[in-house]
C-alpha cells in the first residue's frame, strides 16, 4: 500500500491549490487530489473552494497573513510536547497525538514542533532544525578525535566499538513506499490507499553489535521503563555477551559508544562502565546521523519488518532476533565502515547534519 504524505505543511497544500487553480481544474476534483496524496484530512473541500476564490481575487501569498493577539499555543502546551520528545526522540506523531489527545490536535502538535521548538526528523529522531555553533564545534571534535584514534590503530580501533542503541518494535510496521509498489497495467483500477493502521502494541529492544554481529538483544518488560538502574542492568548483560562471544575484546579493551541519553549518562552507568575498565567513544549531542544503530541498522530492520503484523509481544522479540541474527557478517562490518566515513563527512561539511 502507499501511505499518504504525513503532516504536510498548510502553505504546501495552498500552493498545490493555487497550481491546479490556475490549470482551471475545479475545487472538487482538486479536493480529491489532495485526498490522494496527502490523506482524507489534509484538508476539507470547503476549505479548498475558500481559496481558489482567494486566488480567483488576486492573492498570491498562500502563507498565513501575520496577525496579532495571544499566539496559537499555550507555553504550557509547547512544554508538554518538549517535555515527551525530549524523553523519546523516536516518538512519531500519531503517537504524540495520542498521549496528548485531550491536550491538543496532531496538526498543532506538528506546528509546535516545527515552529515552536525548531525540531525535524532525521534518522527517526526529533533534533533541531538548525544546530548551533556550539553543537558544530563538538560534532567535529568528535570526529577528529574519533578519526584520530582510528588513524593510529587502524584495524585494532575498529575491534574493539561496541555501538549499541533503543528502538520501538512494532505490532504492525507498515511497509514503506518503495515497497509497496506494484507492477500494473495503466488501464487496471487504481489501488485504494488505506490509512496508517494504529499499531496495537510495541516493544522496546535495546541492541548492541559490533563488526562481526549482535552481541545482545535486550527486550524491556512491558510497563517497565529505561532508567540508569534498568539500563546498568542491559549493560551487564552486556559485558557476559561479550565474555561469551568475543572473549579477547575483554583482554584488548572494550570502546562503548551510545547516545547521550539521560539513562546512558548517569552517575550510576558511569560508574558500572569504570567498572567495567570499558572505555566511552565520544557521542556529540543530537547526532543521530553518526550513531551506527539510528543510520545502520535500525532503518534496515524496520524495512524487513514492514507488512508484518504480531499478535503479542513474543512474536516481536522472535522476529527481532531472527532478522538480527540471520543477517550477514558484512552487513555489519559495512556498518561500522560507514562509521568512519560518516566522521570523515562530518569533518568536510563543518559540523552540520549529514542527510545520507
Amino acid at each position: 500500500m502507499e501511505l499518504p504524505v504525513v503532516a504536510p505543511a498548510r502553505c504546501e497544500l495552498r500552493s498545490v491549490i493555487k497550481f491546479l487553480h490556475a490549470k482551471k481544474i475545479p475545487p472538487i476534483e482538486i479536493h480529491r487530489q489532495l485526498e490522494e496524496v496527502y490523506g482524507e484530512k489534509c484538508m476539507d473541500v470547503k476549505n479548498v473552494r475558500k481559496w481558489c476564490r482567494e486566488f480567483t481575487a488576486g492573492r498570491l501569498n498562500v502563507h498565513d497573513e501575520e496577525r496579532s493577539g495571544r499566539p496559537s499555543h499555550s507555553d504550557e502546551t509547547v512544554r508538554k510536547v518538549e517535555e515527551l520528545v525530549l524523553k523519546d526522540r523516536r516518538l512519531t506523531l500519531n503517537e504524540l497525538a495520542e498521549k496528548l489527545q485531550d491536550v491538543c490536535s496532531r496538526d498543532s502538535i506538528h506546528s509546535i514542533l516545527v515552529n515552536n521548538l525548531q525540531y525535524r526528523k532525521l534518522s527517526a529522531r526529533w533534533v533541531p532544525k538548525m544546530l548551533t555553533p556550539e553543537h558544530k564545534v563538538k560534532r567535529v571534535q568528535c570526529a577528529q578525535d574519533f578519526l584520530a584514534s582510528f588513524e593510529e590503530e587502524g584495524e585494532e580501533f575498529l575491534d574493539s566499538i561496541v555501538t549499541g542503541d533503543e528502538t520501538w518494535a512494532h505490532y504492525y510496521t507498515p511497509e514503506t513506499k518503495e515497497q509497496s509498489k506494484q507492477w500494473r497495467h495503466t488501464h487496471w483500477p487504481k489501488v485504494k490507499k488505506f490509512k496508517q493502521e494504529k499499531s496495537a502494541g510495541k516493544v522496546m529492544a535495546t541492541v548492541f553489535w559490533d563488526r562481526k554481529g549482535v552481541l545482545l538483544i535486550d527486550f524491556m518488560p512491558r510497563g517497565a521503563t529505561i532508567n540508569a538502574d534498568r539500563y546498568c542492568e542491559t549493560l551487564r548483560k552486556l559485558r557476559r555477551a561479550i565474555q561469551n562471544k568475543r572473549r579477547v575484546m575483554l583482554t584488548k579493551g572494550v570502546r562503548l559508544h551510545h547516545d547521550n541519553a539521560r539513562p546512558h549518562v548517569a552517575n550510576k552507568t558511569t560508574s558500572i562502565i569504570t567498572e567495567f575498565g570499558w572505555d566511552v567513544l565520544d557521542h556529540p549531542p543530537y547526532s543521530p546521523d553518526v550513531a551506527p544503530s539510528d543510520f545502520h541498522m535500525f532503518p534496515s530492520l524496520k524495512k524487513h519488518l514492514g507488512g508484518m503484523k504480531f499478535a503479542n509481544d513474543e512474536e516481536v522479540h522472535e522476529a527481532v532476533i531472527s532478522l538480527l541474527r540471520e543477517a550477514a557478517g558484512s552487513w555489519f562490518e559495512e556498518g561500522i565502515q560507514k562509521f568512519v566515513v560518516r566522521m570523515k563527512k562530518l569533518i568536510e561539511v563543518n559540523g552540520d547534519y549529514i542527510e545520507k
